[in-house]
């Protein structure tokens, strides 16, 4: 298994679930990150799945967008086995 597409993969199914639940509440990427307290380049970055976010910053997005933080990786479909 390559880790590194693993880490890739998992990072943009975040991105893109967080990209889907913040346009489901009709939240431009400004006035989320500004809600959230992070740049909007950063937020635009993690949307792309571009950077490594950090569990602080997760934790912002889904109480920012009144979810579970489970919920930011319920579209991730990318399958980890222990070694």
């Amino acid at each position: 298994m390559d880790i590194t597409a693993t880490k890739n993969d998992i990072r943009c199914g975040v991105g893109m679930r967080i990209r889907e639940l913040r346009e489901s509440q009709n939240l431009s990427q400004y006035k989320f990150a500004t809600m959230v307290d992070v740049d909007r380049t950063y937020l635009i970055a993690i949307e792309k799945g571009r950077r490594n976010v950090s569990l602080d910053v997760l934790i912002k997005i889904a109480i920012g967008l009144d979810v579970h933080i489970a919920d930011l990786f319920s579209s991730v479909d990318v399958e980890i086995q222990s070694r």
